[in-house]
C-alpha cells in the first residue's frame, strides 16, 4: 500500500510540471506574453507575425502535454484497453521528457557559462529560461513520472507474485 501511495504522489508531481509547462503554452497561445521571450525571440516574433498560427500551434502544443499528463494518471487508477500500450506510451514520455530536458537543460548551462560558444551568438534571455526554467522542468517532469512509473510496475509485478 504505501508503494501506491508514493506512486500516486510521483505521478502527481509529474502532473504538476506538466500542467504547469501546460499552461503556459495555453497562455501564450491565448496571448499572453509574459515569460515567451525565455523561450527565445523567435516565439516572440512568431506571436507578434503570425498569431492565429502560433496560437494553434500552442494549443496543439498543450494537448499534447496534457495526454502526457493524463495517461500516467488513469493508467495507474484503472484499467484501460490494451494497459501495456499506455503504459509503454507513460514509459517513452519519461524518457523523452528526462533526456530532451537533461541534454537542454546542460547546453544552456554549458552555453551560459562560455564553455560552449555558438557561432552568431545566443540570445541571453531565451538561454537563461532554458538553463534554469523550461528545461529543467522537463527534467523534473520525466524524472518523476519514471520514478512514478517504476514503483508501480514493481507493485504490480509484486502483486502479480503473491496472488499466483
Amino acid at each position: 500500500m504505501a508503494d501506491k501511495h508514493a506512486e500516486a504522489r510521483l505521478l502527481m508531481g509529474a502532473a504538476a510540471a506538466g500542467l504547469l509547462h501546460a499552461g503556459f503554452s495555453l497562455y501564450w497561445a491565448f496571448g499572453g506574453r509574459w515569460l515567451l521571450p525565455t523561450v527565445g525571440q523567435w516565439a516572440v516574433t512568431v506571436a507578434r507575425e503570425a498569431p492565429v498560427t502560433a496560437g494553434l500551434l500552442l494549443v496543439a502544443v498543450a494537448a499534447v502535454k496534457c495526454t502526457v499528463v493524463v495517461v500516467p494518471l488513469v493508467t495507474s487508477r484503472r484499467s484501460l484497453p490494451r494497459p501495456g500500450a499506455w503504459r509503454a506510451f507513460a514509459w517513452l514520455a519519461a524518457i523523452v521528457l528526462t533526456g530532451y530536458g537533461a541534454l537542454n537543460s546542460i547546453a544552456a548551462w554549458l552555453v551560459l557559462g562560455g564553455v560552449l560558444r555558438p557561432e552568431g551568438g545566443f540570445d541571453r534571455q531565451a538561454m537563461l529560461g532554458h538553463a534554469y526554467l523550461w528545461d529543467p522542468l522537463f527534467l523534473v517532469w520525466g524524472l518523476l513520472l519514471g520514478a512514478g512509473l517504476l514503483i508501480g510496475s514493481n507493485d504490480r509485478r509484486r502483486r502479480a507474485r503473491a496472488s499466483a
